[in-house]
């Protein structure tokens, strides 16, 4: 009688965050998988009642599709749209702390 065949998995995290919210999962997946696989099986768009397909995605902090093939060890990330351009957000925090040193009589 010949042995059932094995399949290999992996261990992935998929991460979400909105303020005040965090949501992270560990999954063990079939290989192979992808990153929408990871994001189907996490049950994120569930819990935060978001449309994934809408939001970018990375593993660790770096860019991806998602049709990329995910590897034991992996974090599956979703990113929300910026509120505000960082620089933009700077340039004002700076030109506000600038106005304040005027008033104040500092330069």
């Amino acid at each position: 009688m010949a042995e059932p065949a094995r399949v290999e998995t992996i261990s992935v995290e998929v991460a979400y965050a909105e303020p005040g919210r965090q949501f992270l999962r560990r999954l063990a997946l079939d290989v192979p998988a992808t990153v929408a696989d990871a994001i189907n099986a996490a049950g994120v768009e569930r819990e935060f009642g978001i449309e994934a397909s809408l939001l970018a995605v990375g593993i660790w902090s770096k860019p991806a599709e998602r049709d990329a093939l995910l590897r034991d060890g992996d974090r599956v990330e979703l990113y929300r749209p910026l509120k505000a351009d960082p620089k933009d957000a700077r340039r004002r925090r700076a030109d506000r702390a600038s106005g304040k040193r005027a008033r104040d009589g500092q330069s």
